[in-house]
C-alpha cells in the first residue's frame, strides 16, 4: 500500500510476523500451488509444516497449544501473506480450523479442547465446520440434520454440503437439530470421520480447486454425548460467535487478493511493450491502476478500523456485513481490471490473475451471501 507514515494499528511485532509468514509462503506454498490445484487437495504435510512455523495456532488458547495474540491484526497479516500465493483454495483448506475449532475453544470443555483442538493446531489432524445443508444455505436456524438422544449417544441422520476440507477432515464440528424448530433447537457435535454410518463425496468447483469440498452423509451415526460442544439446544449461540471474525477474515482475504491483482498488474504494465513503449505509458492503464489502488485503500481502512473495534470486544455486526460486501465486490472489480490489463496472458490457466478472477465469486457467497449481508445489516441498523 502506497501510504506514508507508521500505521496506528500495526507494530514491529506484526511486521516480524509478516516476514515469518512471507518466508513460509515463498518456500512451502508458491512453488507447489499448481501441483495442488491439479490434485484438488492439499497434502497433510502442509498442515504439519504450517504448525511447525507457528501459523495454525494464532489466536487460540495456550492450554490447547495455541498462541495468544492481543488483536486480530495477526490474523489479517496471516491471511494477506497467504494470499500472495494467489490461491484462495490454500487459505480455505489450510485454515478451515479457523471456523471449525473456535466454537470448541470458546464453549467446549478442557477435555474436548485437548481432544479436538490441540491435535489440529499441531498439524496432526484436520478440522471442518458443517453447517450448510442441501436444502438451505444461510438459513442456519432451519437446518434439518437431526440428532436423537439414545443413552450416552446421539443418533445422527441427515446431510451437509459445500463443506471445506470435508474430504480430508478428521473432526467435523456439525450443527444438528436436537430440539424443536428454530434457533433454540440446535446443538453442536464433533463427528469423528471414522464413525460408522458417516460417508462423504467430493464436489467439483469453479475455483478453490486445491481446497477439497464435500457433501457429507450421516446415516444412523452414533456420536457420543461427550462430543457435544456446550449445552444441548444452545449451539446457535456458538455458531453466531464465529461469524464476525469469519467475515472479517473473508474481507481480509479479498483485500489481500486485490493487492496481488494490483501488484501483478503494475509489474506487467511496466514490462509489457505495446506499439514500441511500455503498456503503462497509456493513460487509460494508469487510470485503471489508480482506481484499483483507490478502491483497495478504502477497503483496507475499513478493515483495519473494524478489526480494531472487534479486538476491543465490540460487535459491530452491521459494519462487518457491509465491509464484507465492500471488500468482495471491490475484489471482483479489481480482478476484472487486472485481467483486462493482462489481456490474453491473463486468460491462460496457471497465472495468479486467472485463478483469482475465477475465485472472486465464492467470496460474495461464502460466510453469508451478498444479499444476506445486506439484509442483516439493514436489520441491525433498524431499517
Amino acid at each position: 500500500m502506497n501510504v506514508t507514515g507508521p500505521s496506528p494499528f500495526y507494530t514491529e511485532d506484526h511486521a516480524s510476523f509478516r516476514e515469518q509468514v512471507r518466508r513460509f509462503v515463498e518456500r512451502e506454498i508458491t512453488p507447489n500451488v499448481e501441483r495442488w490445484e491439479a490434485a484438488e487437495e492439499l497434502p497433510r504435510e502442509l498442515h504439519r509444516r504450517a504448525a511447525e512455523a507457528g501459523l495454525l495456532q494464532i489466536g487460540f488458547p495456550e492450554h490447547c497449544g495455541g498462541v495468544k495474540v492481543p488483536d486480530l491484526f495477526y490474523m489479517i497479516v496471516l491471511t494477506e501473506e497467504l494470499a500472495r500465493a494467489g490461491s484462495g483454495g490454500v487459505i480455505a483448506s489450510l485454515l478451515s480450523h479457523g471456523i471449525a475449532s473456535p466454537p470448541i475453544a470458546h464453549v467446549g470443555s478442557i477435555e474436548q479442547q485437548q481432544r479436538f483442538v490441540a491435535p489440529v493446531l499441531a498439524g496432526e489432524k484436520i478440522a471442518a465446520l458443517a453447517i450448510t445443508e442441501p436444502g438451505g444455505g444461510s438459513d442456519v436456524a432451519n437446518l434439518g440434520t437431526r440428532a436423537v438422544r439414545d443413552g450416552d449417544h446421539y443418533i445422527v441422520d441427515g446431510s451437509k454440503t459445500f463443506i471445506t476440507s470435508g474430504m480430508r477432515a478428521d473432526f467435523i464440528t456439525t450443527a444438528v437439530r436436537t430440539g424443536g424448530d428454530g434457533m433454540g433447537g440446535i446443538s453442536l457435535l464433533v463427528v469423528e470421520t471414522d464413525t460408522p454410518g458417516f460417508s462423504r463425496s467430493p464436489l467439483k468447483k469453479m475455483g478453490w480447486w486445491c481446497s477439497d469440498t464435500a457433501t457429507l452423509y450421516f446415516d444412523g451415526c452414533r456420536v457420543p454425548v461427550a462430543n457435544r460442544i456446550g449445552p444441548e439446544n444452545q449451539g446457535f449461540i456458538a455458531i453466531m460467535m464465529n461469524f464476525n471474525q469469519e467475515r472479517l477474515m473473508l474481507a481480509a482475504q479479498a483485500c489481500g487478493f486485490a493487492m496481488v491483482c494490483y501488484e501483478e498488474s503494475l509489474a506487467y504494465a511496466r514490462e509489457r511493450q505495446t506499439f514500441g513503449r511500455p503498456l503503462i505509458r497509456n493513460q487509460v492503464i494508469r487510470h485503471k491502476l489508480v482506481d484499483m489502488q483507490m478502491k483497495i485503500a478504502a477497503v483496507r481502512a475499513n478493515l483495519d478500523l473494524l478489526a480494531w473495534h472487534v479486538s476491543c470486544g465490540r460487535t459491530p455486526v452491521a459494519e462487518v456485513c457491509m465491509l464484507k460486501n465492500l471488500a468482495t465486490t471491490t475484489l471482483e472489480q479489481v480482478a476484472n481490471d487486472a485481467l483486462q490489463i493482462f489481456g490474453g496472458a491473463g486468460y491462460l490457466q496457471g497465472t495468479k490473475i486467472e485463478r483469482i478472477y475465477r475465485e472472486t465469486k465464492v467470496l460474495t457467497i461464502g460466510g453469508g451471501s451478498l444479499e444476506i449481508m445486506k439484509d442483516l445489516a439493514a436489520r441491525q441498523l433498524g431499517l
